[in-house]
This record gives structure tokens, C-alpha cells and sequence, in this order.
């Protein structure tokens, strides 16, 4: 009898059932919504509430999460040098694979050459219906971005949802805590706090993740249709195939030479991956990637600077799509750039990419952007792909969401910073909850 009541007390906690996982949650309300959408399109359609109803609980929380995570991570780190060592390392990061994923673009544009044979007559196509995106590309400059980074007062940044306003006021707080010393403590404390409550708001909005992505799934299939997918599936099928490859071949090998895999790492955060494809908006994801990333045995300083300014620099889904989709469209109305033009575009689409940061859309606002500075592309030929744009701007935020997740790793490597056991652990289902790591860790460099 002793026996039997000391195994029934040692006994294993009961492992959680398939279904109680949110990653199968979620890939279940996608095929609902992709079902809903198809057969009973009207109905699909009207579903858009739910899937926008889940974005703007997610957006509501962005917010308080980069400032809580930025201002902790900087005044708990005191050495502000480092604080400016880790910013140098993830731009100079951001700067090679941004610009790398735009060069793989032009590249594979030229080889495939997904437009041409179309035989597109310029005037035969409509230029109202991307007028709206070419107005706010044009307001869409590099000097009106440096000056929208300035907030208006220091609470508007904290409730105008701007991310990169945010950033630099949680930056400025940050540094401000850290040079007060010692009497900043008790607010230091707080904050940490204030952050695990943040974070388990984060967790209760997570449950809702399937009913938005089904909502999102059903109006994107109910409105477009999958058949729409067929009239332009050359460029589709290209700028898939792209994404794929550097995911799995460039941030494959960045991730073997930092000593994990790329598979596992997409495993590990396969629940995020489903939420962005489902909701087509990586930023529904973003808390979430941030605990994650700490779990993984990234310091919260540097999962604090690099995944928010990630989300804003560090664009390589977009950047392989606005080269490729540039020149689709330029060999769809039989213009032959140059050389010299398409390293034009190149350059132009480095700019532009990060001026429309933070802006709703901005894959299509930045091709907007980048097409006006080269006059022989007509921006009306925009209208070509504004059908598929949709299906493609799940392609472009995944590939971004894998990107900042390589990144934040990758810095955490060079700082010395990164805990090989616990990203280890991460990566094989074995992952500690933050809350229960033991204080004063200090993670194996």
C-alpha cells in the first residue's frame, strides 16, 4: 500500500493532450478559415473583424512590452558602452543581410524572369487603384522618417503605437535609469515587476491566437480566392521559392556557423510561425518572440534592442520581394533596365525600405517608393500584383519573423552573452520558463 501511495505521489505530470498545443490549434483554425473562405466566400469575408480584432489586441500590448523589455534590459546591464556595442553589432547585421536578401531578389529576377512574356501595354492599366499606395510613398521619405522617429511628447510615444517612437524613448529612459546608479534600483525592480505581469497579459492574449487566425484566414481566402493565386502564380511560386531558400541556405549556414539549426530554431517557434501566416502581420507575433528568445538563452538586453529595431531594419522578406516584384514588373511591360538602373533600383529600394518602417503595408508602399525613382518601371504596373500582394505579404513577414529570431541569437553570440545549455534546451523541447530560472544566472559565454 506505501509503495502504491509513493508512486502515485512521484508520479509524472500527465503529458498536455495533441490538441492542447497552440501551434495545432492555430494550423487547425487556418484550414477552417481557408474551408470557410472558399466554399462560403461571403461568409469568409465577413470574418475580417475577428482576425483585425486580434491584431489590435496584440498591437495594444506591443507597446508596453519593447518599452518594459528595453528599459529593464539597459539600466540591469549599467555599462551603457555595451549597451551601444550591442546597437553597433546588430545594425552592421541588419545593414549585410538586408542588403543581401535584395541583391538575391535582383538575382533571381533575372534569371527567372517570372514577368516576361506578358506583353503588358502600360496604358492599358488602371493607375487609380495604386494611387493610394504612390501618395504615401511619396510622403514616405528618408528625412520625414528620421523626423517621425521624434515623438510629439514623451506619453505620446507610449500611445500613438508608433514602434520606432517607442524605441527611442524607452532607449533615452533606459540610459537615463542606468546613469542615476544606485537610487534607480527600487524603480529597476519595479519595472521587472510591472514586465512579468506585461507578459502574462501576453500569454492570456495568445489563447485567442486560433480564433484570430481563423477570422484573418477565412477573409483573406473569402475575398481573393485561392484561384487567385493561379493568374500570377510565375511570380508567386518564385518569390516562395526565394524566401525559402535563403531562409534554409544564407540564415541555414549564419545559424550552423553559430552552432544550431535552422530547423530546429523554425520548430522551436513553429506556434509564432502559424500565428503570422494565419494573420499575415509578423507584429502579432512579436511578444511573444521576445520571451521565447530569452528562454532561448539571449541576454534581455540584447533580445530587448535587436528583435524591436529588427522589426524595423532587418526586413529580408520584404527586400528579396520588392527587387523581384520590381523587375516582374518592368519585364510584364517589356522594359529592359540596365545594369546601371537595377543597381539604381538597388540602392533606392535600400532607402526606401527602411523609410516606410512601421508603416501599415509597407512591403507595397516601399515598391511604390522605389518604382518613382525609376521612371522607365510605370508604378501603374503595381496594379498587376495588387491581387496576389496579399498571399505574398505572408511569405515577406515570415521570412522576417525567422530573420530577427537569427539575429537576436547571432548578436547574443558575438556579445559572448548567448547560454549554449538553454538555447540547447530551447531547441529540443527541454525550454525552463523565465520564471522559474534561478535568479542571478549568469549565462555560459
Amino acid at each position: 500500500m506505501i509503495g502504491l501511495i509513493t508512486m502515485e505521489a512521484v508520479s509524472l505530470p500527465r503529458k498536455p493532450r495533441w490538441y492542447s498545443h497552440l501551434y495545432v490549434q492555430v494550423l487547425i483554425a487556418i484550414t477552417a478559415g481557408v474551408l470557410l473562405g472558399h466554399f462560403a466566400p461571403a461568409t469568409g469575408e465577413a470574418m475580417k473583424p475577428i482576425g483585425d480584432g486580434f491584431i489590435k489586441l496584440v498591437k495594444m500590448i506591443i507597446v508596453p512590452v519593447i518599452f518594459l523589455t528595453i528599459v529593464t534590459g539597459i539600466a540591469g546591464m549599467r555599462d551603457l558602452s555595451a549597451v551601444g556595442r550591442v546597437a553597433g553589432k546588430a545594425f552592421a547585421y541588419f545593414l549585410f543581410f538586408s542588403t543581401l536578401a535584395l541583391i538575391v531578389g535582383l538575382i533571381v529576377a533575372n534569371v527567372v524572369r517570372p514577368g516576361a512574356g506578358l506583353n503588358i501595354d502600360p496604358a492599358t492599366l488602371d493607375p487609380s487603384r495604386v494611387a493610394t499606395y504612390s501618395e504615401q510613398a511619396h510622403e514616405t521619405t528618408l528625412t520625414g522618417f528620421l523626423m517621425s522617429i521624434i515623438p510629439d511628447t514623451f506619453l505620446s510615444a507610449l500611445t500613438d503605437g508608433n514602434i520606432l517612437q517607442t524605441l527611442f524613448v524607452a532607449i533615452l529612459f533606459g540610459i537615463g535609469l542606468a546613469m542615476i546608479g544606485e537610487r534607480g534600483n527600487r524603480l529597476l525592480v519595479a519595472l521587472n515587476d510591472v514586465s512579468l505581469a506585461v507578459f502574462k497579459i501576453v500569454a492570456i492574449l495568445m489563447k485567442a491566437a486560433p480564433v484570430g487566425a481563423f477570422g484573418a484566414m477565412a477573409f483573406t481566402i473569402g475575398r481573393y480566392g485561392v484561384g487567385t493565386l493561379a493568374n500570377l502564380a510565375a511570380l508567386v511560386g518564385t518569390f516562395y521559392l526565394t524566401s525559402l531558400l535563403f531562409v534554409i541556405v544564407v540564415l541555414g549556414a549564419v545559424a550552423r556557423l553559430c552552432g544550431f539549426s535552422i530547423f530546429r530554431l523554425i520548430a522551436y517557434l513553429k506556434a509564432e510561425l502559424l500565428l503570422v501566416l494565419g494573420t499575415s502581420s509578423s507584429e502579432s507575433a512579436l511578444p511573444s518572440l521576445i520571451e521565447k528568445m530569452e528562454r532561448a538563452g539571449c541576454p534581455k538586453t540584447v533580445v530587448g534592442l535587436v528583435v524591436p529595431t529588427g522589426y524595423s531594419f532587418n526586413l529580408d522578406g520584404t527586400n528579396i520581394y520588392m527587387t523581384l516584384a520590381a523587375l516582374f514588373i518592368a519585364q510584364a511591360c517589356n522594359v529592359e533596365l540596365t545594369l546601371g538602373q537595377q543597381l539604381l533600383l538597388l540602392g533606392v529600394a535600400m532607402l526606401s525600405s527602411k523609410g516606410a518602417a512601421g508603416v501599415t503595408g509597407a512591403g507595397f508602399i516601399t515598391l511604390a517608393a522605389t518604382l518613382s525613382i525609376v521612371p522607365d518601371v510605370p508604378i501603374a504596373g503595381m496594379a498587376l500584383i495588387l491581387g496576389v500582394d496579399r498571399f505574398m505579404s505572408e511569405c515577406r513577414s515570415l521570412t522576417n519573423f525567422i530573420g530577427n529570431a537569427v539575429a537576436t541569437i547571432v548578436v547574443a553570440r558575438w556579445e559572448g552573452r548567448l547560454d549554449r545549455e538553454q538555447l540547447d534546451a530551447a531547441l529540443s523541447g527541454r525550454a525552463v520558463p523565465i520564471d522559474e530560472q534561478p535568479a542571478g544566472a549568469v549565462p555560459a559565454g
